[in-house]
């Protein structure tokens, strides 16, 4: 099945409700969305692009981001979204690996990649592209399962990445997962894409197309979470996706505005480690609002999902273990934990977090040595390290290349940092490892210190041997106004390692 077609289908249905929103302004109804996608699918056709064919996107959201995907779908063809934050030799170099056949690109953006591909370039701001989605409508590209819908590239922060394929099958599934396993969906509801509409935000975009939702683009064309708390007041009921580091900066900005999110309904996050801290705290003042997902490129947004209830639940005996937690395995996946070799392991014991269901990539583009290391048996080898309980929450360790072997005992990271996080001096935190001749590595703690507030390493030693082993405490701390992330918010470690390798050369 075409996942374009749940955009016929409420367009048929719904054709004047709202469907598309640059802050306050009406772009498009259902009806008009859907026309301007099918005339977008028919310029495609025209220029030679069919099924198969990969098309980019290099865009800031935007609300013409959508009809872009949807153009390319009914059209048969294979969208490749890229972040607006790569640099313009990244993302010619995703175009080129991808053998992309055009390109749609905001001004912004355009100018330099325009120097750096020689791939045909189409600004959404253009009367061109205003001629194509005006035009004749094309019928809906029939396509199966299996056929490729989005080519998704991994962030790249250990070389150049990965090309995931995700089939028209994988969407559907991620999608239906949504209602079940994370948050139900109305057509009174509205997608609010604070996140890059290149990522995960642009994986749920289908479900709400399906069930009639208003989609709004903050004008910033990013995330600002002042803009974010006014824009889901004004049209709420909102939902969105964020990055732990963005729903931290939320907090700080509702606290600093007293705002208690007025309009929000929905925020679901994932992609990187949510510290125990900074959920209690965003709950404490927002209220039971929040949903935790766990997914992969390689299994978009569809491994495990930590309710509501769970995420706000205090009463439960074990309420922060499982809030610690990434939460269940959702409805489409089964979850395992496994040794080395990918035997199993019973419940409570730590290994790597292996995944199988319909969300599962069936491969990577064009690399068959990187798929026949991750797929093995049927299983995604996520490279995860993590364990199940009895009750089947999943809890992550960490990624299994930064797992710290100190003396010969594993030391996890993210545990050294849960603790660190709870002292009122700590902002922000990552752990890592560094070579040590008599250990083999030591643990190291880079720390960014609350406003106003000075890091005392003293006192941080202190409560590190009130809280955990003493093993697991670093053995240094260094202090930055800010840790590196990538463009999705995650931690780079490898670049704070990169910092530790040159200070001892």
């Amino acid at each position: 099945m075409n996942i374009a077609i749940w955009l016929e289908r409420t367009a048929q249905v719904a054709g004047d409700s709202h469907a598309l929103m640059l802050g306050d302004k009406i772009v498009a109804d259902y009806a008009t969305f859907h026309g301007k996608a099918a005339a977008l699918a028919h310029a495609l056709r025209e220029r030679g692009i069919g099924p198969g064919d990969r098309v980019g996107i290099f865009a800031k959201n935007c609300p013409d981001y959508l009809i872009c995907f949807y153009g390319i779908w009914l059209a048969g063809a294979v969208a490749v979204p890229i972040n607006a934050k790569l640099h313009p030799k990244e993302a010619a170099w995703i175009l080129a690996d991808g053998g992309a056949k055009a390109c749609f690109v905001t001004d912004d953006l355009g100018a330099g990649l325009e120097a750096q591909t020689a791939c045909p370039l189409i600004d959404v701001a253009s009367a061109r592209f205003a001629e194509m989605t005006t035009g004749p409508a094309a019928d809906l590209t029939p396509r199966d399962d299996s056929d490729l819908a989005w080519l998704f590239y991994t962030s790249g922060t250990t070389g150049k990445p990965k090309g995931v394929r995700i089939t028209h099958g994988m969407l559907a599934a991620t999608s239906l997962c949504y209602p079940i396993d994370v948050d139900p969906v109305t057509a009174e509801d509205a997608a609010l894409y604070a996140a890059p509409m290149s990522h995960g935000a642009g994986i749920y975009a289908p479900i709400h197309v399906r069930m009639g939702a208003r989609h709004i683009v903050p004008p910033s064309g990013g995330y600002d979470a002042g803009e974010v708390l006014a824009l889901s007041a004004a049209h709420g009921p909102t939902s969105m996706f964020m990055a732990p580091t963005m729903v931290r900066r939320l907090t700080d900005a509702a606290k600093a505005l007293s705002l208690r999110g007025d309009g929000i309904r929905t925020i679901v996050y994932g992609g990187g480690p949510m510290y125990s801290a900074d959920i209690e705290e965003a709950v404490d003042w927002f209220g039971p609002k929040f949903v935790q997902i766990y997914g992969q490129g390689e299994c978009p947004m569809a491994i495990s999902a930590l309710s509501r209830a769970d995420v706000a639940d205090r009463a439960h005996p074990r309420w922060r273990a499982r809030l610690a937690s990434v939460g269940r395995a959702q409805s489409r996946v089964e979850i395992a934990i496994g040794d080395g070799r990918g035997t199993r392991l019973p419940a409570g014991q730590i290994g790597e977090i292996m995944v199988r269901g319909a969300p599962v990539m069936p491969g990577y583009w064009q690399n068959p040595e990187a798929t026949e290391k991750t797929l093995r048996d049927g299983w995604l080898m996520t490279g995860d390290m993590g364990q199940l309980d009895a009750d089947g929450y999943l809890t992550l360790a960490d990624r299994s290349k930064d797992v710290i072997i100190s003396g010969g005992t594993n030391i996890y990271p993210r545990e050294v940092e849960e603790v660190l996080l709870t002292h009122p001096s700590v902002h922000e935190v990552s752990v890592v490892g560094r070579k040590s001749e008599e250990w083999g590595e030591d643990v190291v703690a880079f720390v960014v210190a609350a406003p106003g507030v000075t890091v005392d390493d003293a006192t941080l030693d202190a409560h590190c041997f009130d809280n955990m082993a003493r093993f697991k405490r670093p053995k240094a701390y260094f202090a930055l106004p800010e840790l590196p992330k990538n463009n999705y918010g995650k931690v780079l470690k490898t670049a704070l390692r990169t910092r530790l390798e040159e200070d001892a050369t």
